[in-house]
């Protein structure tokens, strides 16, 4: 059997980011900077106003108080977009609006709740220190700074940054198209009736809305019967539209496993056992002109879904040009003991919890089957139990996978 590191190696060695788009900036929302952005300009791009009041200079009103106010003749208004380069005169103020260009010279902002609000002449009741409400030119970014590394997954607030310093359109590695196809005469789609013998389609659901929840856009074929000439047809027909293909079933040594039969004889397919439990068969290589690649993916529910988080999810972010590959760990101790598979990485589900004093807890849950996928709705982590471990005990420490959706 090959480590899980191996395959994981292979799989990663097959696959680079997807090449570059110049899209439009809201077009680009989730998807990964292939750039580096650095600011053109200042942020901002010249000092203004943090409040509604009266830009003034500092020796006019430094001995303002509500006992003494002062006042000040208002020699000008001034708006946010305002395009006037005032100088602002020893004895004057001007009223100024938030946002909005300060005069040359203002030495402070008075805001408007410190004075009774006048037109014509304004008095002020409460002396501001020096710089009080100005904001700078350049105090949050300066021309030629970086505003964010490519690698950067762009959010809403990434988005709004790069709108900040006029940037329209940026350089991203585009969504993954990730195409699922479920293998087996015994599948049929939830809201059909089942016959004896058959079960429903859990893993075309489940791994492609994994592969959603990832950010990529996701299509789910369906199910496909065990005949060599309708996968073979199915493959061909989704090529076009996928970067990433994903076959559930039919990779174990079954009479009837059309998927090894059909796959072994394109591109670098290989098919292997890896180390690991749930999910020891495992296949991956790349068909087509494109070298596209494609996971076969055990047909137990669970095998299938914890396939993805250690072998899919990390070839998704590398196409995505993705620094970080794996879910978030953390370390924790295991509340109740258990048996594990010498020679192979056990992925126990878990429930995670959190003690009084911060410390995480751990505890298994129900049985560990590769069948049992309603313990695996329920979990919130997988617990990495090592190769070499063969019983687990209470107050073990051992590295637990988040799964929560703590988003990518």
């Amino acid at each position: 059997m090959r480590p899980v590191e191996e395959h994981l190696a292979e799989c990663l060695a097959a696959v680079e980011p997807l090449p570059p788009l110049d899209l439009a900036l809201l077009d680009a929302v989730d998807c990964v900077l292939a750039e580096d952005v650095v600011a053109e300009v200042d942020l901002p791009p010249f000092d203004n106003s943090a409040m509604d009041g009266y830009a003034v200079l500092m020796p006019d009103v430094a001995a303002a108080t509500g006992h003494h106010p002062i006042t000040l003749p208002v020699i000008a208004d001034l708006p946010a977009g305002s395009s006037e380069e005032l100088r602002l005169p020893q004895g004057a103020a001007a009223r100024i609006m938030t946002g909005a260009p300060v005069p040359v010279g203002c030495g402070a902002v008075v805001p408007v709740e410190w004075t009774d609000g006048g037109l014509a002449r304004v008095e002020i009741r409460q002396a501001p220190v020096p710089g009080q409400f100005l904001r700078r030119a350049g105090e949050d970014l300066r021309a030629g700074d970086l505003v964010l590394s490519a690698g950067s997954r762009l959010t809403p607030r990434h988005v709004s940054a790069l709108a900040a310093v006029g940037r329209e359109r940026v350089a991203v590695h585009p969504r993954p198209r990730v195409v699922v196809l479920s293998t087996g005469n015994e599948l049929v789609g939830p809201g059909r009736p089942l016959r004896f013998g058959q079960v429903y389609d859990a893993n075309g659901y489940g791994l492609t809305a994994a592969a959603d929840e990832l950010g990529c856009i996701a299509h789910h074929v369906g199910v496909v019967p065990d005949d060599p000439r309708l996968l073979m047809s199915a493959l061909e027909d989704q090529l076009m539209r996928a970067d990433l293909l994903v076959t559930s079933g039919g990779v174990s040594a079954g009479a009837y496993d059309s998927v090894k039969e059909v796959l072994a004889r394109l591109g670098t397919v290989r098919f292997t056992s890896v180390a690991m439990a749930p999910g020891m068969p495992q296949g991956f290589g790349t068909i087509g002109p494109d070298a596209t690649p494609v996971f076969c993916l055990p047909g137990n529910p669970v095998s299938a879904m914890v396939s993805f988080e250690v072998f899919v999810r990390p070839v998704i972010r590398t196409m995505w040009g993705e620094a970080r590959l794996q879910r978030p760990f953390v370390q924790a101790t295991v509340m109740e003991g258990w048996e594990s598979p010498n020679g192979r990485r056990q992925y126990v589900r878990g429930a995670l919890d959190v003690d009084g004093g911060g410390r995480h807890t751990v505890r298994p849950l129900g049985g560990q089957g590769s069948h049992l996928v309603t313990d695996l709705a329920d979990a919130t982590c997988l617990v990495v139990v090592p190769e070499d471990v063969t019983r687990v005990c209470p107050g073990d420490t051992l590295p637990c996978m988040l799964l929560d959706r703590a988003r990518r």
